[in-house]
């Protein structure tokens, strides 16, 4: 039989090399054995890096690190939902529930291109100004949240209305949601297949109409909480405006024939989208039923006369009609055709519509 091991012995054979760095390889040796990894899979956010091309967008991106307002700081206690009748608190709730389907998908989209551009290793800058509109669009969604429930606890959906018109709102807004999710069906889809021109141009499309309708509705409404949100929401967009130009101007120059096309089939997929909140919706993509827009005309008026600062019809195809002009008179010098907008009375070339293609945001 073996003799015991004392414990000199067990530790002599369990010993850790020795740390010496006389005993150590040098940096030489190691590299001749060196080999790279196979090549990174495409779609993937690695390797990271953060080369600048667009100096201008890190600039905007430096200036909205404070945003400068935050929406629990707005005056809520001012809005008291004793002031106004049933119908007026359903119909106002109606409306922030509208808009809710553009400006609360809002942090969701943009964090779902945000995270496109690090799959497309696109400049830092850039993927730095995503993350900022996103972080913005989480203070709009917040702002139509803390407007809903004050108005109408419980809402937009988990409460009961106690009138006809305020159960007219609310099967207006599960329509609206309904149609939201199918936009967002389609944005998945379509996000990762366009380059970062096609994307931005959709997106310009969405800050340009967003930035004109709060700042018809800043001067319009006489309740000042929505006056200051309106006002603090507006300038949020005026930035993410600024974002898209940047890129924009340089990434116009450099379109191809196919991505030219690609635009002109965004933009009036952008104009159908949009026009749910900025005009009517109108036919194409949208699926209401026969009672959706006189109830939703009717809710409209009454939240106008409540002081919510809802611009008339004609107001509202004027404001949109400017701001296509705005889009107009930016792509055409690249050669981009824009489309032909009958609603407001734009004329262009006639494009067939696919939802799928539908990627603008708020």
């Amino acid at each position: 039989m073996t003799a015991p091991q004392n414990a000199e012995t067990l530790a002599a054979q369990t010993r850790v090399p020795s740390s010496n760095p006389t005993s150590m390889p040098d940096a030489a040796t190691i590299l001749y054995d060196t080999r790279d990894p196979p090549p990174f899979k495409e779609g993937n956010i690695f390797p990271l890096e953060w080369r600048v091309e667009t100096p201008k967008m890190l600039e905007i991106y430096d200036g909205a690190r404070d945003p400068g307002w935050s929406p629990n700081k707005l005056p809520w206690a001012t809005l008291d939902p004793k002031a106004f009748t049933a119908d007026q608190r359903y119909a106002m709730a109606y409306w922030w529930s509208l808009l809710s389907v553009f400006d609360s998908s809002g942090p969701a989209v943009f964090a779902r291109a945000m995270i496109h551009t690090y799959e497309a290793h696109e400049e830092d800058p850039v993927r730095k100004c995503f993350f900022s509109v996103t972080r913005d669009e989480v203070n709009h969604e917040e702002v139509c949240q803390r407007a809903i429930q004050i108005l109408t606890p419980g809402g937009p959906l988990g409460y009961e209305p106690s009138t006809p018109l305020g159960k007219l709102g609310r099967n207006n807004t599960l329509w609206l949601y309904h149609n939201g999710g199918r936009y967002w069906d389609g944005y998945k889809k379509a996000v990762g297949r366009y380059p970062l021109a096609i994307l931005f141009t959709s997106f310009l499309m969405g800050e340009v109409s967003a930035a004109t309708l709060f700042h018809g509705m800043y001067q319009k409404t006489t309740i000042p909480v929505f006056k200051e949100a309106f006002r603090c929401v507006g300038k949020d967009e005026a930035r993410h405006m600024g974002i898209c130009l940047a890129i924009l101007d340089r990434l116009l120059p450099l379109l191809t024939d196919e991505m030219r096309e690609q635009i002109t089939r965004q933009l009036r997929a952008g104009y159908v989208f949009l026009s749910g909140v900025l005009y009517e919706p109108p036919e194409q993509f949208w699926e209401l039923p026969d009672t959706w827009r006189p109830a939703h005309r009717m809710l409209e008026d009454v939240a106008r006369d409540a002081g919510l600062g809802i611009l008339s019809l004609d107001e509202r195809r004027e404001n949109w009609r400017a701001a296509v002009l705005k889009m107009k008179g930016l792509l055409e010098p690249h050669g981009v055709e824009f489309p032909a907008i009958p609603e407001v009375g734009i004329d262009g070339k006639t494009v067939a519509f696919n939802p799928e293609d539908m990627i603008p945001v708020f």
